[in-house]
């Protein structure tokens, strides 16, 4: 059974920077797409970044600029750099695995405030 668990997270100011990491477990990790996705206080979950199992990436519109993801096939992890955060990048970030099943971590919040 696949795991995925995030860290990263934490408060920082607007305009400042964090990085999310994604560690993978149980699963062929190079085979399957990862991205990340955020969920705001009475938002759905919305796509942020994906990198394919081929190494190409994408981004949604807010972030683009911004965000970069990246994926390590030796170590089983994908980060999420984050830079010029805004107030609105508030929410909690979750990594996902998907091939022909899908897993979803827990979730790390970030919290953009002054």
């Amino acid at each position: 059974q696949g795991q995925l668990v995030e860290s990263g997270g934490g408060l920082v100011q607007p305009g400042g920077s964090l990085r999310l990491s994604c560690a993978a477990s149980g699963f062929t990790f190079s085979l399957y797409d990862m991205s990340w996705y955020r969920q705001a206080p009475g938002k759905e979950r919305e796509f942020v970044a994906t990198v394919s199992s081929s190494g190409s990436t994408n981004y949604a519109d807010s972030v683009k600029g911004r965000f970069a993801i990246a994926r390590d096939n030796r170590a089983n992890t994908v980060d999420l750099q984050m830079n010029s955060l805004k107030i609105e990048d508030t929410a909690v970030y979750f990594c996902k695995a998907r091939r022909f099943v899908t897993y979803w971590g827990q979730g790390t919040q970030v919290t953009v405030s002054s």
